[in-house]
């Protein structure tokens, strides 16, 4: 089973962006997105942000995820 997971963009800078999961904070590739900015959420997989999200999608993935 692949698990995504909410993360939200803190900066941005050559392809990569600094996200914030839960207050863990790494660089992931963000390639596959086009216009992200600061503040918006992305869903993470294996390193690459695959999808912007919203911020009520972020919360519903974090609360689902708690669950587990």
């Amino acid at each position: 089973m692949c698990v995504g997971l909410p993360a939200k963009v803190v900066s941005i800078k050559d392809g990569m962006a600094l996200v914030d999961a839960s207050g863990a904070k790494r660089e992931v590739s963000s390639e596959l997105l086009d216009e992200l900015d600061p503040g918006d959420y992305v869903m993470v997989h294996a390193g690459i942000a695959i999808a912007k999200i919203t911020d009520d999608d972020a919360s519903e993935a974090a609360s689902v995820m708690g669950e587990l």
